[in-house]
């Protein structure tokens, strides 16, 4: 499966905003920093990231910092102020995770001609190394402390996770844009439908799980591990894609390998997560659920982009004859996968 970097979030606000980064050059950014009280010394080096902007800017006697610009249209104010204020919940109970920067206004969301950003501080680190298990054990602690926060409350301005949103609304809209060539369409329609029934089962045979607030796009390219420092061991970035789910979502994208290797993967895992939050194994019957869904809101987020000169860019190979036959086998292998059992913990 193609690397993720992003969680699209279908919305009619986020069809095509073919410019919306085309005034963002680096003198806006330095003058939107200074704009929010944050005096930068000139240093500007573009970051790695599709759906926002992000730079790491030097600071005048100061450390240096990242600021994310993020796509116009895709949060609402509220949204963003929302996971904002969940990861300070979480930093005020010395979880690592790296909150948004309040400026001497006491404002974390920014305002520049037309331009939403918030500043954060930079976090070193390195990807942890999954092949150990008390590595595995150390990040299952703190997934476990951020679910147990996470459940207190719920989100008010922020979508779910659910077949819906990841699954019905993606493929819509890849329906009704003409990505798919039309001597596949008839292919690639039957398999979602397919899949869709699939992803149902899964969610029927699990039952009522109740949502929490998650990290919601916890790979490993938003974990950093530090070996020193206050917090050596993982810190958790980038709450972008922050969200209500169930709580698997935050756990399958660290498993990888055989279904042996997965079980011990788990394992692992839930010795840490347990000991601060209660796992239902019910929801082990979502986790192949949950891969289809994203397969299909991937694609969607492709899509939705394609109009941006940096995703053309970055993903040549998207839209391609070649892209969709993959993409029809994978879904293929997955509906077989949905109705295989569940690991066993």
């Amino acid at each position: 499966m193609t690397a993720m970097t992003e969680l699209f979030i279908p919305s009619p606000a986020t069809v095509n905003d073919v410019d919306s980064f085309a005034g963002l050059n680096p003198d806006c950014v330095l003058d939107a920093m200074c704009s929010a009280g944050f005096p930068c010394d000139g240093r500007l080096l573009a970051l790695n990231s599709y759906e926002n902007r992000v730079y790491q800017l030097g600071i005048e006697d100061g450390a240096p910092v990242v600021a994310k610009f993020y796509r116009p249209k895709r949060w609402s104010d509220a949204a963003i102020l929302e996971e904002h204020a969940f990861v300070n919940e979480l930093s005020a109970l010395e979880i690592p995770v790296v909150p948004a920067l309040i400026n001497a206004h006491g404002q974390s969301l920014h305002h520049y001609q037309g331009y939403r950003f918030s500043v954060f501080p930079r976090q070193g680190g390195r990807a942890p190394e999954l092949d150990t298990p008390e590595t595995l054990e150390w990040l299952g602690r703190f997934i476990g402390r951020i679910h147990a926060v996470g459940a207190l409350r719920a989100y008010q301005h922020r979508p779910s996770l659910n077949m819906h949103t990841f699954g019905d609304e993606p493929v819509k809209f890849l329906l009704a844009h003409d990505f798919i060539p039309p001597d596949l369409l008839a292919a690639y329609q039957s398999a979602t439908k397919l899949l869709l029934e699939g992803v149902a089962r899964c969610f029927d045979r699990a039952g009522v799980i109740a949502p929490i607030r998650l990290h919601g796009d916890c790979h490993m390219g938003n974990v950093l591990w530090t070996e020193s420092g206050a917090h050596p061991g993982p810190h958790f970035v980038d709450f972008d894609d922050s969200r209500m789910g169930p709580a698997i979502q935050d756990l399958w994208m660290l498993l990888s390998g055989s279904r042996a290797e997965m079980t011990a993967q788990l394992c692992d895992i839930l010795a840490g997560y347990e000991d601060f939050y209660n796992f239902e194994p019910r929801q082990l019957h979502l986790i192949e659920a949950l891969r289809s869904l994203r397969l299909l809101h991937y694609a969607a987020w492709l899509a939705q982009r394609w109009d941006d000169p940096a995703f053309k860019q970055a993903f040549p190979w998207f839209n391609t004859q070649r892209y969709w036959q993959d993409r029809i086998l994978e879904l293929r292998e997955q509906i077989a996968l949905m109705d295989e059992p569940p690991l066993v913990v």
